[in-house]
């Protein structure tokens, strides 16, 4: 028996793991539960799976649901305290961080530094973080096993291959909902058509950070880290049927993909049970109907999001920290209809281009940095 500690569970990552969970009882059994604010929903899970300890970041909710669950023997926490208590509580072995945001990276620190194993679906610990995170798993020894479905893709790619083999990373992207279109086509689009993803299921936040290719952008900052290889050793290219998740190309020129239908249950599962696999209800994927697998170039001059996010990646220490702050701020505006779509790049590249680089950020300048991009674009722009 696994047990785990969902960090993030009432978003679309954690409500997928905990059907993952439904359907291996025998082998997955869920300790922790912890969300942001959703009250309704943490208390459904908590009655049905159980925890030990459950938490909610927003204070006044968390004591809502203690009184909702006075019924039921369970510990509830709440605020940052509680998130680094649940990450790291002793009655679990793997750490689900599916949290959205910068709040992921504490937890995540406190859990590895607890020797969790940790199944990473919050990309902003690696983005904002990686120097610190990596060095760290390796000195406490532990596994950090990718939830994305590209870097799972990637990571099951390199399975039994000697990584000084490696050529380059292909890491694709669907394109989005708004593959194709012109510079003044996105002057016009809404909230609506960007939450519309042809192909896959997810939270409206990284719904928009796809139509922008700021999400592809972040991925490649992950890869990096997760891999240990140079930026220029990562191609993205966009699959527009999202069959191929990801490859890696080795130095004889043999490329290895891992393919699938676009179900983010595949690679939720995977790490879940890593090294082994085990059945999963999902529809396969029929080579016959498909007829064809495409491929293009991206269009980094109209979707500046993957553009920005290279360079902030090149530019390195707080840079990053910087990119992704400026870009939750931008969304979260966009979804609140305050700006439109282009408007995202702009508040990046402005906050990007008033920001002198911290070279070796620790935790708490990377926080800070971030606090500071969040403070002026609200200041400024929204």
């Amino acid at each position: 028996m696994k047990n785990l500690a969902v960090l993030g569970s009432t978003g679309s990552i954690g409500t997928q793991t905990l059907d993952i969970v439904r359907a291996n009882s025998n082998e997955l059994c869920v300790k922790v539960l912890a969300a942001g604010s959703n009250v309704d929903l943490i208390e459904k899970q908590i009655r049905e799976f159980k925890p030990e300890v459950a938490v909610l970041f927003d204070k006044n909710k968390a004591e809502e649901l203690k009184v909702k669950v006075s019924d039921i023997n369970v510990k509830v926490l709440s605020g940052m305290e509680g998130m680094i208590e649940a990450a790291r509580y002793e009655g679990t072995d793997t750490v689900v961080t599916s949290m959205v945001g910068m709040i992921g990276i504490k937890p995540t620190i406190a859990a590895i530094n607890a020797g969790k194993d940790i199944a990473l679906a919050n990309k902003e610990t690696l983005v904002t973080a990686g120097h610190i995170i990596m060095p760290l798993i390796k000195e406490k020894n532990v596994a950090l096993l990718p939830v994305d479905s590209e870097h799972s893709a990637i990571f099951q790619s390199m399975n039994g291959e000697n990584k000084k083999r490696i050529s380059k990373i292909l890491l694709t992207a669907s394109g989005g909902p708004f593959r194709g279109k012109s510079y003044d086509d996105l002057k016009t689009m809404t909230v609506e058509d960007a939450l519309k993803h042809p192909n896959w299921a997810m939270g409206r936040k990284i719904t928009i950070d796809s139509a922008s290719l700021v999400n592809k952008g972040l991925e490649v900052m992950e890869a990096k880290w997760l891999f240990d290889v140079d930026y220029d050793d990562i191609e993205v290219v966009i699959h527009p049927q999202s069959i191929i998740h990801s490859m890696v190309e080795y130095v004889d020129g043999a490329i290895i993909a891992e393919l699938g239908m676009p179900d983010m249950k595949l690679p939720i599962q995977y790490a879940l049970f890593y090294p082994d696999r085990v059945p999963l209800d999902t529809k396969r994927v029929n080579f016959f109907d498909l007829k064809e697998m495409t491929f293009e170039k991206p269009d980094m001059d109209t979707f500046r999001g993957l553009r920005l996010a290279l360079d902030a990646a090149k530019a390195g220490g707080s840079m990053p920290t910087v990119f992704n702050a400026a870009n939750e701020e931008a969304v979260a505006a966009f979804l609140d209809k305050k700006i439109g779509f282009l408007d995202i790049y702009n508040i990046i590249e402005n906050a990007m281009d008033s920001h002198s680089v911290i070279k070796n950020p620790d935790i708490n300048e990377i926080l800070g940095v971030e606090n500071d991009v969040r403070i002026k674009i609200k200041e400024r722009f929204i």
